[in-house]
């Protein structure tokens, strides 16, 4: 495991030397509920990234790090490695719940707006 907010010197260059590397499966897993109405502000999930993103960046530039690609965990809610959807990890929200599918409405997070400028600008919008 990588974890790019801490330590990256040591763990990216060291461990992984010139190999190329494409981080998958990197996210936060947060208990959330929608109101049915207002987009959920998940400024923790943008925080997260975004201290992800800067240290994989400076991994590249200042380290040398060959890092070809970033996937995040995941783009919707999804079913955790419990079974449940408790803990949401996407940047767009599943309205069900573990035994109500409710109507399954997908609903973009504040960090999906945020996550679409931070692609569009190529990572210069963080």
């Amino acid at each position: 495991m990588i974890r790019w907010a801490s330590g990256r010197s040591s763990l990216v260059t060291i461990t992984i030397g010139a190999c190329r590397c494409f981080p998958i499966e990197n996210g936060i897993g947060v208990i959330e509920s929608w109101d049915g109405e207002h987009p959920i502000a998940d400024d923790y999930r943008i925080a997260y990234h975004r201290d992800h993103i800067n240290a994989m960046k400076a991994a590249i530039f200042e380290d040398g790090a060959q890092v070809i690609g970033y996937l995040g965990w995941g783009l919707i809610d999804i079913l955790s490695s419990q079974g449940d959807m408790r803990k949401r990890y996407g940047v767009v929200y599943v309205n069900r719940e573990n035994h109500d599918l409710k109507d399954l409405r997908r609903v973009p997070k504040k960090s999906y707006a945020w996550l679409k400028q931070v692609f569009r600008s190529n990572g210069e919008a963080m």
